[in-house]
């Protein structure tokens, strides 16, 4: 008998419902064992419930300890914080892991394989933020603080040194700032530096690298690098560069994982001007899940689940709108859904 999984199912705004059933038939044509508990967050949970982190939503995720989301709206300026970021800070989720594959060859960039380790906590994201008035303009100074600790950047780095060691990943590059933020992105590079040397020199090629030269030399040539791994800001600018060197946010699946709880997702946004037309694009979502099956050593059903995504697309020329295919949502599950029938 099947052991069942328990994971929170978060399905989100906009396009969220609509990716999460595509992606719920391709888990049910694997036969993959999870036991969903439906929860809400973002807008919807601001309709139901008055709050864009429902209690109950919360207390999901401490009792699975694992959950698949869609995408969930959050306004710009003010508003409600992101629920994303308060998932985040609620359990630890110091690791944000953003794999960059390339599924449809012949594009600008080809045979992309990259994964960016980005540090999820600390750094200029911590909020800590203030205006200061001058006469009577209330905002007319801001300021933000930002916070790295010795601690925090180690275990986002040792994360990253294991996941590049357990993946075969040849190379890592750490990416920093340290010769202006001598402080904040220098006890990053330090902690790495020496983290490598005392633990997994020999096991896999260190570098090192400036975020602007980095951001440079990934467009000039991507293929230089294996694993990015960097802190929070220079993370979420670069995991979103590097997706948009194999298609966009629409193929680039993401993970948070910490030390008691892991969140999988598609990264992009609620996209809520073709909400409910049935045209949305699934496959970041179905990459997320596939990390998801890795995650829970399903590897066989995650490795099928990524074979059958790359027939649908590349052999039966299966495609959504934005890929440049006419078929709608539910035209694709189907096609993927055969595939992973058939084998």
């Amino acid at each position: 008998m099947t052991t069942l999984i328990p994971a929170t199912l978060i399905p989100g705004d906009g396009i969220g419902p609509e990716i999460i059933d595509a992606t719920l038939a391709a888990l049910d044509a694997l036969k993959a064992p999870f036991a969903w508990d439906r929860q809400i967050a973002g807008l919807e949970g601001v309709k139901q419930a008055g709050d864009p982190l429902p209690q109950a939503t919360l207390d999901s995720i401490r009792r699975t300890r694992l959950a698949l989301k869609g995408p969930l709206e959050t306004p710009s300026g003010g508003g409600y914080r992101s629920s994303n970021v308060r998932l985040r800070e609620e359990f630890k989720l110091y690791a944000n892991l953003r794999p960059a594959q390339t599924i449809i060859p012949g594009g600008r960039f080809d045979k992309i394989d990259l994964v960016v380790v980005r540090e999820n906590l600390e750094g200029l994201y911590i909020g800590h933020e203030h205006f200061v008035q001058i006469d009577d303009d209330p905002h007319a100074v801001a300021m933000a603080t930002g916070i790295n600790t010795r601690a925090g950047s180690r275990r986002l780095l040792e994360f990253a040194f294991e996941h590049a060691v357990a993946t075969g990943r040849k190379k890592v590059t750490i990416v920093h700032k340290a010769n202006i933020m001598k402080a904040l992105t220098g006890i990053f590079l330090e902690t790495g530096l020496e983290l490598y040397e005392r633990k997994y020199k020999g096991q896999f090629e260190l570098d090192t690298v400036i975020i602007d030269a980095c951001a440079m030399k990934l467009v000039l040539n991507p293929w230089q690098f294996d694993m990015l791994v960097t802190t929070n800001l220079f993370g979420d600018i670069l995991s979103d560069l590097v997706a948009g060197l194999v298609g966009g946010l629409g193929m680039a699946p993401g993970a948070n994982i910490g030390a008691d709880a892991a969140i999988f997702e598609a990264v992009h946004g609620s996209a809520p001007d073709i909400a409910g037309k049935g045209i949305a694009n699934p496959t970041a979502l179905l990459l997320a899940a596939a990390m998801m099956l890795d995650h829970v050593q399903l590897t066989e059903k995650a490795t099928q689940l990524r074979q059958a995504l790359d027939a649908t697309l590349n052999i039966d020329k299966v495609r959504t709108g934005d890929l440049g295919g006419k078929a709608n949502t539910a035209e694709f599950t189907q096609a993927l859904v055969s595939r992973i029938a058939n084998g």
